[in-house]
């Protein structure tokens, strides 16, 4: 059925609820907007708003929580809840894909960031790994609720498919609307006066639909909280409910200074590249403030949920990949096997709080609230179907499991606590590696031994104890981890995952016992 009959059915449906039940029924019954608002190569430790918890579970701050300058997350985290062993995959258009399908990566087999322009498996990747990425016929998210007669809004960064694929075009797959969607990642510049990189060297990385902002001084990242704000009212003057993915490309390099809060970071003693990428994160912040002012100036923030999170580990210029130091005290950045490179921060809470909302009744998220228990990316989909009462099809597999538990800040004890990242690629931070956590215990492994890997297989931490990953329990608890790496083979045999492949004859390689 093609989305205006939806919609039409959509509107009959509850233009008769109201006649029917009147105009207080109708109200409780409106369903709830939804903003999923992602920023790109957003650590856990890339703001001030501390996640991270001391051993009686109360937020701890670190120095890095000292130097972001984060208000409206701050705004969020105290009228919601937040996550602090929240993960996504170590790079972006994965952890993309699994919000908009609901399956871990290596069940889509989109393992890799995918480059617009050839396949970038690397030397001994999978050949049949899904450059291609989502196609017109993936269940996706927005295709749900689109049937379900959402609005459906797209705007900032897709990377969902390459160049000239179906999933370069967000409208392909359940958008009714993108602006500045494409098949890259990267902008090609955040500044207008460079026409955000159309005429440039970086052309190929051109941002697109913002035509109207060029030679202006508009920031990238304020030209699409405009474009957002504008297609929120759209939404709400026709009268219908809203998905709004707002997927921001900051703070993704390249590390463009956002003049707007330069001066905010100049006495830090921080590099330079780590002072933009401050603004970027600042510039940020300030469109999540302003959109969520613009929910509450349009009548409807009480009725929106928003779930704001990273796409992956931090990518701030500080130090080393694998050392302590952009994401200190975790270890590891973006790409990287360690937690920094896949612990992102997660908040979800409603736009504005008002406890006789319909909806909030529903769901009671508490005020300022810290959820520990393990949850992933692919986590939204069954979350968000849930929540607005629709079914994804039999056939389609989902691996997350709903939150709704978790957002009212209890425990799940159905839950199982663990996460499978895999990573059958190179070159990146870490090369050919599968992480996986289960309670307390992680084990990683690597497929071909390097110095990154201390010169082995196999790497082991209690991240209960070591919640830094500085003690590798390899060598001292053989039977732990023996059995992590069966459940680690097992995991990714469940999830029909691809493995890296020899040189010399292109076999898989898959984990060995060790």
């Amino acid at each position: 059925m093609a989305k205006t009959q939806h919609r039409f059915l959509f509107a009959i449906f509850f233009t008769a609820l109201l006649g029917v039940c009147g105009a207080a029924v109708g109200a409780d019954q409106t369903p709830p907007n939804i903003v999923v608002f992602l920023v790109d190569d957003m650590g856990v430790m890339d703001t001030s708003v501390p996640f991270l918890t001391d051993a009686s579970g109360k937020p701890q701050r670190y120095p890095l929580n000292e130097y972001y300058r984060t208000p409206s997350m701050e705004r969020l985290a105290k009228q919601g809840i937040r996550f602090n062993n929240f993960y996504a995959m170590s790079v972006c258009s994965p952890t993309r894909i699994s919000i908009m399908t609901g399956q871990n990566a290596a069940r889509h087999r989109a393992t890799n960031w995918i480059n617009p322009r050839q396949d970038n498996r690397g030397p001994q990747g999978p050949p049949d790994w899904n450059w291609l990425g989502l196609r017109e016929n993936s269940v996706t998210l927005p295709r749900l609720l689109q049937q379900a007669g959402y609005r459906t809004i797209h705007v900032g960064k897709g990377h969902f498919g390459p160049d000239d694929s179906p999933g370069a075009e967000p409208l392909n797959l359940g958008f009714d609307v993108n602006v500045a969607g494409a098949a890259f990642g990267a902008p090609g510049s955040y500044y207008a006066h460079e026409n955000y990189g159309l005429g440039t060297k970086r052309e190929h990385h051109a941002v697109p639909h913002l035509e109207r902002y060029h030679g202006t001084d508009t920031f990238l990242t304020e030209a699409l909280t405009i474009e957002a704000k504008a297609r929120l009212s759209e939404s709400v003057q026709a009268g219908e409910p809203f998905y709004l993915y707002m997927a921001h490309y900051a703070v993704h390099a390249p590390f463009h200074s956002d003049p707007r809060f330069a001066d905010h970071y100049v006495d830090s003693g921080k590099p330079k590249a780590a002072q933009a990428f401050a603004t970027l994160i600042e510039g940020m912040d300030k469109s999540l403030g302003d959109l969520l002012d613009h929910l509450d100036a349009l009548g409807v923030a009480e009725n929106t949920l928003v779930l704001f999170l990273g796409d992956n580990g931090s990518d701030a210029p500080l130090g080393h990949q694998h050392a302590v130091a952009c994401a200190a005290p975790l270890r590891g950045k973006k790409g990287a096997h360690y937690e920094g490179g896949m612990r992102v921060p997660f908040i979800a809470a409603w736009a504005k709080t008002a406890a006789e909302n319909h909806q909030q009744k529903k769901l009671g998220i508490p005020i300022g609230a810290i959820q520990s228990q393990v949850a992933a990316v692919h986590d939204l989909f069954p979350t968000i179907c849930s929540l607005v009462g629709v079914q994804s099809p039999e056939d389609h597999i989902v691996d997350g499991v709903n939150m709704t538990t978790l957002l009212t800040g209890k425990r799940d004890d159905t839950r199982e606590e663990k996460f499978l990242m895999h990573y059958p690629h190179a070159p990146h931070r870490s090369d050919y590696f599968t992480s996986y956590r289960d309670g307390d215990w992680k084990v990683i492994y690597h497929y071909f031994p390097t110095q990154a890997s201390e010169g082995s297989h196999t790497q082991l931490y209690n991240l209960a104890e070591d919640p830094f990953e500085s003690t590798n329990l390899a060598t001292s608890q053989p039977e732990k981890l023996a059995g992590m790496v069966r459940d680690l083979a097992a995991s990714l045999e469940l999830h029909g995952a691809l493995y890296p492949v020899s040189k010399q004859d292109g076999t898989p390689i898959r984990p060995k016992l060790p």
